[in-house]
């Protein structure tokens, strides 16, 4: 069992990294993050996929 909490809120996760949310909007819809939906709202994304992106566009500047 993971002590890490792994699924975080759209809000959270922009407050957490400074992401816009439409880039983290963006994200979800390329299948780049994976999210849970209630219907076709995005409720929770998880965050050990943010926290790839983020890396990802830090070591490209």
């Amino acid at each position: 069992m993971s002590l890490v909490k792994t699924w975080y809120s759209m809000a959270d996760a922009t407050d957490k990294f400074g992401l816009q949310m439409s880039e983290l909007v963006a994200w979800v819809e390329e299948g780049l993050v994976r999210a849970e939906r209630e219907g076709e709202r995005v409720v929770r994304v998880n965050i050990d996929d943010v926290r790839i992106k983020v890396e990802a566009m830090v070591n490209r500047s």
